[in-house]
């Protein structure tokens, strides 16, 4: 007896410093592929993985979502508790579930949360300071205090529906158009580096929009960064903003700081739930 095919949805995070983002491509290390790879080692036959977001090289996800077809005849749980057997480390599927009828990860979505981390001297300046091994992999750490009421000023510009051209490139189609529905820096509790100089505290930018473009994230955080640094004014955001001019945008941070945070569904809001 041939067993039909199922498809069905997976929440899985990654470390995504060893890879080359999130799609399949010739001759380098990407999600995709680990997950495919694995899968077709549990099954014995490849499978497509599909997924929400097609985070670049370096980035990390914590609920990226993935769907896939596969032929498999035993529980759900146990899926995913054999193709985590088959995943490199840095890969896991937190669970799985049965997929919506015509559900996409990726055009199903309704919005999606990314979360860039920054840490910096509350006070003073770091000298000559090393490199931070328990944070290099994860965030972004600044030398100089930050005004990040500023930073806050900066993202309420840039919060809205607009033309975010000057922020990016399109993923697909040739609009540039989003709406980012969240935008602001909060200052998190966690864990700490005290030096011989300053204490650390730690940023977390969260952004949730509609859609994003292709590093549009990291620029966004790379232009509220240089108004917390002080080299740019208020005034030059919204310029930037409305230029739609690529070459407009500060430089991006680093991708290592960045991570997608959620997926979420209008029509299945309970999906991981």
């Amino acid at each position: 007896m041939v067993t039909s095919d199922r498809s069905v949805c997976a929440l899985v995070a990654y470390d995504g410093t060893a890879y080359s983002g999130f799609q399949v491509q010739a001759n380098a290390p990407t999600i995709q592929g680990a997950l495919e790879e694995g899968l077709e080692r549990l099954t014995g036959q490849f499978s497509r993985v599909h997924g929400a977001g097609r985070t670049d090289a370096g980035v990390h996800a914590h609920g990226q979502v993935i769907r896939v077809a596969i032929r498999w005849k035993h529980t759900l749980d146990a899926l995913c508790q054999a193709w985590n057997r088959y995943l490199p480390e840095a890969i896991v599927i937190r669970r799985v579930v049965e997929a919506p009828v015509d559900f996409h990860p990726r055009f199903s979505a309704a919005r999606r949360t990314y979360r860039y981390t920054v840490y910096h001297p509350a006070v003073g300046v770091l000298e000559n300071a090393p490199r931070f091994p328990l944070f290099d992999r994860f965030a972004l750490v600044e030398k100089a205090p930050l005004d990040v009421q500023a930073m806050n000023l900066a993202a309420a510009i840039l919060s809205g529906e607009h033309d975010f051209g000057t922020f990016g490139q399109p993923t697909y189609g040739d609009s540039t158009v989003r709406r980012v529905e969240e935008c602001r820096w909060n200052v998190e509790e966690g864990p700490v580096l005290r030096l011989d100089s300053p204490h650390l505290q730690r940023l977390v930018l969260t952004v949730t929009a509609n859609g994003f473009l292709r590093r549009m994230v990291r620029n966004l955080a790379g232009t509220m960064l240089e108004v917390g640094r002080g080299a740019w004014p208020l005034d030059d955001v919204g310029a930037a903003l409305e230029a739609v001019d690529r070459s407009r945008s500060a430089p991006p941070v680093p991708p290592n700081g960045l991570v997608l945070e959620r997926v979420e569904y209008s029509e299945h809001p309970h999906l991981f739930l």
